[in-house]
């Protein structure tokens, strides 16, 4: 397994495949973040700690150097780990 990417390289990345905005986001310990959707694609990389994300697929548990992408409208919850997390997401806005 090859180590992961710094944020910058995650960013050129992303960017090169035509995102609109990469940002790094942070969750306090044992959070939870109701069903919800976003009107952006969503392609992350997870840096610190761990995560629950649950969709209509089932429930995924997320801990450093998984990714998770997500398509614009999907309904999906989230619950962070005993630690918290922080991921590194690109958001790519419809044309």
């Amino acid at each position: 397994m090859s180590p992961p990417p710094s944020f910058p390289e995650f960013e050129a990345a992303e960017r090169a495949r035509g995102c609109s905005e990469v940002i790094a986001r942070s969750w306090e310990p044992n959070q939870v973040v109701g069903e919800h959707t976003h009107p952006f694609h969503a392609r992350a990389l997870i840096v610190e700690g761990e995560m629950w994300l649950t969709r209509a697929s089932g429930t995924e548990h997320l801990r450093v150097g998984d990714r998770f992408d997500l398509a614009p409208g999907t309904p999906h919850s989230e619950r962070y780990g005993p630690q918290g997390a922080t991921y590194w997401v690109a958001r790519t806005n419809p044309s």
